[in-house]
C-alpha cells in the first residue's frame, strides 16, 4: 500500500523561489517536508495546483542537488495556476516518473544537445550531468531555438555555456529583432554548424514534435544512427505511472515507457494524432 500512496498522493511541498523565463515561463523552485529528490534527468513530477488540477512538468534541475526545479509555460487553466504561485505557496508533488536520458550510458560518445522552445528545461538536468563529469564525454554541442530573443529561457546559463571552451552553443530564433545578432531560421539549420563522429555520437531532442521529427531526419541525413537519436515525446499524462491510459503511444505508455525514447522505436508512430 506505501508503493501505491506515493504513486498517488501528492506531498505538499511550498515554493521556495520563483523565477520568470519569459512573458509566459515561469521556474518555481519547490520544497517539500521530505528534503531533496533523487532523479533521473528526463524525469518529470505531476505538480498539483490545489484547487485548480494536476499537470505533468519535467524536472529541470541538477539532478546532483536534488532539488525540486521545474519550468513551467502557462498554456492551460493548470499550467497558468503553477506559474502564478508565488513563494510560501503550498504546491502538490508526485514522482518523479518515466524513463529518463540515459546520460550515464553515452560515456567516450560527442554528445548533441538539441532543444526547441521549452524543450531546453527537460535537457537541461542531463547537460548538468554531462558537464559535471565532462572529461567523460567527447566532444558536447548545445543547439537552441525559440520563437524570438525574448521567448529565450535560461538566458543566463546560455551565456554563461557559451563562454566555455569545452562546450559548443549555437542559438536560433525564428523572428528576430534589429540587436539580434544570432543566427536566425529553424534549429535544423544548426546542425550544419557542429562537427561531430556521426558512429560515436547520441542525440538528445526536446522540443516540439514536428521539430523533433525534422532535427531526427536531419541526424540520419548525417548518419547518426536511429538508436542514438533519442527524444522526449510529450502526451497528455495523467496517473504517472501507466495505469489510466491517457498518454498510450502505439504500444507504449509515455509516462511509463518514456517519455524518453530512440527515434528506432517510435518514428512510424510520430505522425499518429494523440487521442
Amino acid at each position: 500500500m506505501g508503493d501505491v500512496e506515493d504513486r498517488t498522493i501528492p506531498r505538499v511541498g511550498r515554493v521556495s523561489a520563483r523565477r520568470i523565463e519569459s512573458s509566459d515561463v515561469v521556474t518555481l523552485d519547490v520544497e517539500t517536508p521530505e528534503g531533496p529528490m533523487r532523479y533521473a534527468p528526463g524525469q518529470f513530477n505531476m505538480l498539483t495546483a490545489f484547487g485548480v488540477g494536476e499537470s505533468a512538468i519535467s524536472i529541470s534541475g541538477d539532478p546532483a542537488s536534488g532539488r525540486l526545479v521545474h519550468t513551467v509555460r502557462a498554456i492551460g487553466p493548470v499550467s497558468r495556476a503553477l506559474c502564478n504561485l508565488r513563494p510560501g505557496d503550498a504546491i502538490g508533488v508526485r514522482g518523479p516518473f518515466g524513463v529518463g536520458w540515459p546520460i550515464g550510458t553515452a560515456e567516450t560518445r560527442d554528445l548533441l544537445f538539441v532543444a526547441g522552445g521549452l524543450g531546453l528545461a527537460p535537457l537541461r538536468p542531463a547537460i548538468y550531468a554531462a558537464l559535471a563529469e565532462r572529461s567523460r564525454y567527447g566532444k558536447i554541442a548545445i543547439l537552441y531555438g525559440a520563437r524570438s530573443p525574448d521567448s529565450i529561457i535560461f538566458r543566463r546559463e546560455l551565456e554563461a555555456w557559451r563562454g566555455r571552451f569545452d562546450l559548443q552553443v549555437e542559438a536560433t530564433v525564428d523572428h528576430a529583432l534589429d540587436d539580434w545578432r544570432g543566427h536566425v531560421g529553424v534549429v535544423t539549420k544548426l546542425i550544419s554548424h557542429v562537427e561531430f563522429d556521426a558512429e560515436q555520437s547520441t542525440a538528445f531532442v526536446c522540443g516540439p514534435e514536428i521539430m523533433m521529427r525534422f532535427v531526427a531526419q536531419a541526424l540520419v541525413a548525417r548518419e547518426m544512427r536511429e538508436n542514438d537519436i533519442l527524444l522526449s515525446m510529450e502526451r497528455n499524462m495523467k496517473c504517472g505511472y501507466g495505469q489510466c491510459g491517457h498518454c498510450q503511444f502505439g504500444p507504449y505508455f509515455a509516462c511509463r515507457d518514456g517519455p524518453v525514447f530512440a527515434y528506432v522505436a517510435i518514428k512510424h508512430l510520430m505522425a499518429l494524432r494523440e487521442i
